[in-house]
């Protein structure tokens, strides 16, 4: 049998053996996500108080970091798990987008005097992405009695 294109880029014989982790592994980097972009805006503020423009906000790395470690591994789980690989790729793009326009918001609210918002559509964003991760991860504990009454 001949190896796919995709086997020279992407061991996939080593992201099988993993293939179990990977929705684990998603969730526990959705909730780092969520203490990161906490500190990140706790940054922000603290920033914006110092400094009477935006310039002295920047990108906090730490959060953008965890937002590139989720796509990759969302794009690993869709190799291994292509229905809910792609949902959980739609959900977690969607946050890091959410995440850039919270930055230019906080950017524009720090050129503006304005009072800094919670990043509430990123935030949103999150939860979806956990309540997907928690879906794929933990839905062994209520097979049981879904496959019972399905």
């Amino acid at each position: 049998m001949l190896p796919s294109p995709l086997e020279f880029l992407v061991p996939l014989g080593a992201l099988e053996s993993v293939a179990g982790v990977l929705p684990f592994a998603i969730l526990a980097v959705v909730l780092v996500n969520m203490v990161t972009r906490l500190l990140a805006q706790r940054s922000f503020v603290k920033a914006a108080e110092e400094a009477d423009d935006d310039e002295a906000l920047s990108r906090f790395l730490p959060h953008e970091l965890v937002n590139v470690l989720l796509i990759l591994l969302a794009f690993a789980f869709m190799i291994v798990e292509p229905h809910g690989g792609m949902v959980m790729s739609v959900l977690i793009l969607g946050m890091v987008v959410a995440d850039f326009f919270e930055y230019e918001a906080r950017r524009v609210e720090a050129r503006n005097g304005m009072e800094m918002e919670r990043p509430n559509s990123s935030l949103a964003a999150s939860v979806l992405v956990i309540g997907y991760a928690g879906y794929q991860s933990l839905f062994f504990l209520v097979a049981p009695v879904w496959n019972a009454i399905i």
